[in-house]
């Protein structure tokens, strides 16, 4: 018969090949320290990125500003020889998440839930799109997951061409949360100090 610490030992734990217990990863936890120059060198790299010819072309040292480049080739054209609004949509994918969770750290959990593109014109040529998240908006979401609520937050973000003009708009959606234990953690810290 299976205790209740069983229980538990087993949602947070699994047996590795040899029948050793170990922590089960948190998948926020499992990501080594990198800096943004390997970071932006290993997301060139990736295959959907690299296939698409997506380029991280900056990403700032406190992983708060990035900027995404999408040239055209002709293997991401599509048939009326326009960029491909996949690769448009793609190029914007990951970096509202990313930035945000490296800003909140590890005591927050940090997912892509929604997004939209609206395509304003044919995109042909080079374009980019750029992030900046801001010191008010990382406040923001501090304080509003401070009890372990979750908290909705919409980015916009402009692709434009090489002249300026907006190519795509895409607004995506991030779920935020403070992690459960960290909220637990805070709260007993508060009532040990009263």
């Amino acid at each position: 018969m299976s205790t209740r610490d069983d229980r538990h030992r087993d949602a947070h734990c699994h047996t590795n090949a040899y029948g050793k217990v170990r922590p089960a990863p948190d998948c926020h936890d499992i990501a080594p320290p990198m800096t943004p120059r390997l970071f932006r060198f290993l997301m060139n790299l990736w295959p959907p990125f690299l296939f698409a010819g997506i380029r991280l072309r900056a990403l700032s040292a406190d992983w708060r500003q990035a900027r995404v480049e999408l040239r055209m080739r002709p293997w991401n054209r599509n048939y009326v020889g326009t960029h491909f609004g996949g690769s448009l949509f793609a190029m914007t994918d990951p970096f509202w998440m990313l930035l945000t969770l490296r800003a909140l750290g590890r005591d927050h959990i940090v997912w892509d839930k929604a997004g939209t593109i609206e395509f304003v014109k044919p995109g042909r040529g080079t374009v980019h799109a750029d992030f900046a998240l801001d010191d008010a908006t990382v406040a923001g979401f501090r304080a509003a997951t401070a009890d372990g609520d979750k908290h909705l937050h919409w980015f916009e973000t402009d692709v434009v061409d090489s002249t300026g003009e907006v190519v795509a708009r895409v607004r995506k959606q991030l779920y935020i949360r403070r992690k459960r234990e960290r909220v637990a953690q805070s709260a007993g810290g508060d009532a040990s100090t009263r």
